[in-house]
């Protein structure tokens, strides 16, 4: 297909320069950290999606002929004490918390975002009443907050505990959005758009926020990350999702018990669990770098 770019680069003679999405994409794989990161990523990613396409157990199988197995052809991870397949059990609860990263990631960052470019751009009232909240929510303890709300938490009610994870992940990111807005506020092009009679939600989410992309791209993939870690912290304390939906918090708190003398029922759990967090840390910072190359030390 061609496009407007190739055309342009055919008329002058000159070759098309690589997009920034490109450029970024190529010095990303050229980091060995990010290949590492990514290569991570799949060995845990890939298994949790085809875990039920290549597993014949589920994880509310049981299987009463064998308690506390160790690994085996029949039962790839083991066995728990009740019987159940510890490999579908793990790639069920990766699923969930990866599910839960992406879902917070997303909509931390999003409300970070606007509620840090709104702050920045509008600047008065607007400002002080978005960074009074922003302030109250960063001196609330948030573990215990979701630890005395987890009743609602219940079976099927996941969603909400995504919700109550977002409220606690924005306000760091809200704040460098908008000092970052502040200054972007008066560059000549905003001005000018201003002065055109452009309406602020235009100029926030067409020229504002597009500036910031990288800096939402990188923090959204390391948000990834921490609030994988927040919600299996409050599964292990069995604060955060509910049986019998499988987190990998809940897997370890219960694996914890037979640790010593059934060690597949904690390790493979926890093994998944540090090499998902490494993955994604790994990549957000390659990813950080290729957007930033400067920046390195």
């Amino acid at each position: 297909m061609i496009t407007p770019a190739d055309r342009r680069a055919a008329r002058t003679g000159y070759p098309r320069a690589p997009s920034r999405s490109r450029t970024v994409a190529r010095r990303f794989l050229r980091s060995g950290q990010g290949r590492l990161g990514a290569a991570l990523l799949c060995l845990v990613v890939l298994p949790a999606l085809a875990g039920p396409l290549v597993c014949r157990w589920s994880p509310a199988d049981l299987d009463f002929g064998a308690f506390l197995r160790p690994p085996s052809a029949a039962h790839w991870f083991g066995t728990t004490q009740t019987g159940g397949d510890v490999f579908a059990l793990t790639m069920s609860g990766t699923r969930r918390s990866l599910a839960v990263g992406l879902l917070v990631a997303v909509l931390a960052t999003a409300v970070a975002a606007v509620t840090g470019a709104c702050a920045g751009y509008f600047l008065g009232w607007t400002d002080r009443v978005l960074m009074r909240v922003a302030d109250l929510l960063l001196v609330l303890p948030a573990f215990l907050v979701l630890a005395v709300m987890s009743p609602l938490f219940g079976p099927g009610r996941w969603p909400l505990f995504v919700v109550m994870l977002t409220l606690f992940l924005w306000m760091v990111t809200g704040k460098v959005v908008r000092g970052m807005t502040r200054s972007l506020r008066e560059r000549e092009y905003i001005r000018a758009a201003r002065y055109m009679g452009v309406p602020a939600g235009t100029i926030i989410f067409r020229h504002v926020l597009p500036n910031l992309a990288s800096l939402l791209i990188v923090d959204a993939t390391l948000n990834v990350s921490a609030a994988i870690l927040t919600e299996t912290s409050l599964s292990y304390f069995g604060f955060g999702v509910q049986p019998p939906e499988v987190s990998l918090g809940g897997l370890i708190a219960d694996g914890a018990r037979t640790a010593l003398y059934a060690p597949w029922t904690f390790w493979f759990a926890a093994g998944t669990l540090v090499g998902t967090i490494l993955s994604v840390n790994l990549a957000g910072d390659a990813l950080r770098d290729a957007f930033d190359p400067g920046g390195r030390r």
